[in-house]
């Protein structure tokens, strides 16, 4: 058996651009990841099969696995590379569905990792990133863990500034947040925005990170807070953790997060949003 983490994908900001004529957006975006998430396990198997387990395996349980995007991944990598038989996989989904944390990407991108691994095929990383934009905009951002600056539509890829030691506590209210509505209401609401730009991060320490923050935005932030109010009471909560070095949303929401320079931060932030019946994750990034 082989098996790939599939981490939580953080927005450290996300700046929105206008329509392109393929219907995706233009952004820029810093893309981290966690050390905890969804994990994908895949072994050799006459067909393809996809079972779903963990604690949010039952958003997923009512569609056809065909629908699933690790089940997309495995079908067009065998399909692409003429692969004989398939691959037995199990999807343990550990984190919120339209959450804003790149849950589907992120499994996305760790079946094709695993089935390459699995299948002993010999593909370049720009082949494969090349594919996996076919899945999704943030599908080949996930492919690695290290910070990776995004731009185009989420195919534009290079490496992201090296940052310090970090802890950060993600927060879900329980409020589904699917990308579609989100990304059509801030349409309707800056018919015209300026082209997103890249920020310039100096520096691998705290202080550094939260200037990026401070200096940066999500521009899906204002939309999700008047789509759902319990966003913003996150926002506000994650602010005002001890020790918290800036809180902002991730992707479309409804997920949050605030950075911490050290796990016991991290970990009491995540507490106490627990104790509010919020979902909560601390976990160290992958800072490169």
């Amino acid at each position: 058996m082989i098996t790939e983490t599939a981490p939580a994908k953080v927005n450290l900001y996300l700046h929105i651009g206008a329509v392109r004529a393929d219907g995706l957006h233009d952004l820029a975006s810093l893309f981290v990841f966690t050390d905890d998430g969804d994990v994908v396990h895949v072994e050799k198997a006459d067909r393809l099969s996809l079972n779903v387990t963990g604690p949010y395996a039952g958003a997923l349980n009512d569609s056809p696995s065909e629908q699933n995007l690790v089940w997309k991944a495995a079908a067009l990598l065998r399909n692409e590379y003429a692969v004989i038989g398939g691959a037995a996989i199990t999807l343990e989904k550990n984190l919120p569905v339209a959450a804003g944390i790149g849950g589907g990407s992120a499994d996305a991108a760790a079946a094709l990792r695993a089935l390459v691994r699995l299948w002993g095929l010999d593909i370049a990383e720009e082949t494969l990133a090349r594919l996996a934009f076919q899945l999704g905009a943030d599908v080949p951002a996930c492919l690695s863990r290290a910070p990776v600056n995004v731009s185009g539509a989420g195919e534009v890829l290079s490496l992201g500034p090296s940052l310090a030691p970090l802890w950060v506590c993600l927060v879900n209210p329980g409020v589904a947040m699917p990308t579609g509505p989100v990304f059509r209401a801030f349409d309707a609401a800056n018919p015209s925005p300026p082209a997103p730009v890249l920020a310039t991060q100096t520096g691998a320490t705290c202080e550094a990170a939260a200037e990026l923050l401070r200096q940066t935005r999500n521009d899906l932030e204002p939309i999700a807070c008047a789509i759902a109010p319990e966003v913003k009471a996150v926002l506000a909560f994650l602010a005002t953790r001890p020790g918290a070095l800036g809180a902002r949303m991730s992707g479309s929401g409804a997920t949050c997060f605030a950075l911490f320079s050290s796990s016991a931060g991290a970990k009491r932030a995540s507490v106490s949003a627990k104790a509010r019946g919020w979902w909560a994750l601390a976990s160290r990034l992958c800072v490169g």
